[in-house]
């Protein structure tokens, strides 16, 4: 009955000490009294932000005056929106779902926060029945020619 000993303890394997571990200041200052071989490499620029590094091309576009942003819709497409909708009496997710796009767009086109969209304009068009591009906005669409 030697397999059913209490007292007996067997390993099966030990683990080897993490990687964190490892490179811990302890664990290097141990191998060191051991007398172990110590390899200690210094990364190059680690742990810097690369992208905050000044170059030529940074200074050149801090010198730049030109500010550069979207072109959003005009408040009068907004305000063609608006009265093409209310003369339809629809509401804004109304029309958002007629167009299958979210009530948050139609506002934004609305209030003249939108970047325009050929696509989005389109739809909105035909829902409403009225001209939002060119130079003719606000003018009624005309019926497609066959």
């Amino acid at each position: 009955m030697a397999e059913s000993d209490w007292d007996t303890v067997t390993v099966l394997r030990k683990k080897g000490p993490t990687a964190a571990q490892a490179k811990s200041k302890q664990a290097i200052t141990a191998a060191q009294r051991r007398g172990e071989d110590v390899e200690t490499t210094k990364k190059w620029s680690a742990g810097q932000n690369k992208q905050h590094l000044v170059t030529k091309n940074t200074a050149k576009l801090d010198r730049e005056t030109e500010e550069l942003h979207h072109d959003r819709v005009s408040l009068d497409v907004g305000k063609v929106i608006q009265k093409g909708r209310q003369d339809r009496g629809l509401t804004q997710k109304d029309l958002a779902t007629k167009i299958n796009e979210k009530p948050q767009v139609i506002a934004d086109y609305e209030a003249g926060r939108a970047i325009p969209n050929n696509q989005v304009m389109g739809k909105i068009e035909r829902a409403i029945g009225m001209k939002l591009r060119g130079r003719e906005i606000g003018l009624p669409l005309e019926p497609k020619k066959k």
